[in-house]
């Protein structure tokens, strides 16, 4: 497996990242645990959480899979906060998530989204607290914008913090916003990159086609269309599914799936580092994995371009289905 360093951290990962989210929700607990087991054998060592995934019911089943602390060490293990960035809040959730994942430390401590009411450097000093007593490794971030990223990058700098060192935004074929300015910004800052819902939610897993939107087992339940589905919400119809379709001519001539192909531009992509997979089953993670020896050439973008030009974007993720943020 190809392994890339972490931005500029001098930490390898693995070119993509097991999401936990499904843990203990869609995906039952021994699955959950055998699917990890899987993951590190196929070579996988970064693992991606957060506090809020099944209200701590992942970072749980997460723990107990990265048993004994020999298996754990093993792994580069991210998780994040998500229900408020207070110094009170960071420490407290921290403290809950290391006891959840049974663990002394956290490799990456993320923000989950950002708070604009909360200033970012009562966020950073206390996130900076944690990295000096040892307890987490690196911070980052989750679903911020350019110039949010740049306001935490200066306030670290400024107040001589630990700075963020990656960032994790919402990008596949579908949603590419994040080449107009985040990417950039993080190539020019050596930030690493590790996108979530790189199959657009399973829109891009090769289950939606144009005649039958509605597969049974999908989690878009709802046909595509300028509606709300799972969250997402499809503006442009007919072009998500020629995009679609494309990605099963490209999948044909590679001899490969239609997930294995969106997986592969996404890896390839300058800036990424690793996407963050979901997948609900082992079947899935074995798919998932295979893209790893797909190949994506300049042609090969060059079609795909055609139809999704960079920083178009095709869906929006409805932010309004999420939980109410608590406040403190």
């Amino acid at each position: 497996m190809d392994y890339r360093n972490f931005g500029r951290t001098g930490v390898w990962v693995s070119p993509l990242c097991l999401g936990a989210w499904q843990f203990g929700q869609r995906t039952p607990k021994a699955d959950a645990l055998r699917m990890v087991d899987e993951a590190l054998a196929a070579g996988i060592n970064f693992i991606d959480t957060a506090s809020v995934y099944g209200h701590g019911t992942s970072e749980t089943i997460l723990g107990e899979a990265l048993q004994p602390a020999s298996k754990r060490q093993r792994v580069f293990l991210a998780t994040k906060f998500s229900y408020g960035v207070s110094r009170h809040k960071i420490i407290e959730q921290c403290e809950a998530s290391l006891r959840r994942l049974q663990t002394d430390y956290l490799d990456l401590y993320q923000f989950h989204s950002s708070w604009p009411e909360i200033p970012i450097d009562e966020s950073l000093r206390a996130l900076d607290d944690l990295v000096r007593a040892g307890k987490v490794r690196y911070i980052g971030t989750s679903n911020f914008m350019g110039w949010q990223e740049m306001e935490a990058l200066w306030a670290a700098d400024t107040l001589r913090l630990h700075r963020p060192v990656c960032s994790q935004p919402a990008y596949n074929l579908l949603d590419r916003r994040a080449e107009r300015e985040l990417l950039p910004m993080t190539r020019t800052y050596g930030m690493a990159v590790i996108p979530w819902s790189p199959l657009a939610q399973g829109f891009l897993s090769g289950k939606y086609q144009r005649t039958d939107p509605r597969p049974a087992d999908g989690r878009l339940t709802k046909a595509a269309g300028v509606q709300e589905t799972g969250g997402v919400e499809t503006h442009q119809q007919e072009t998500v599914f020629t995009l679609i379709e494309l990605l099963g001519i490209l999948a044909a001539e590679k001899g490969c799936t239609v997930s294995q192909v969106a997986l592969a531009w996404c890896m390839h992509q300058p800036g990424i580092t690793a996407p963050i997979i979901g997948p609900r089953t082992s079947e899935q993670l074995a798919d998932n994995l295979g893209a790893c020896a797909v190949s994506i050439t300049a042609q090969d973008r060059q079609r795909i371009d055609a139809i999704v030009p960079p920083g178009g974007m095709l869906v929006h993720y409805n932010r309004a289905t999420m939980e109410p943020r608590a406040r403190w």
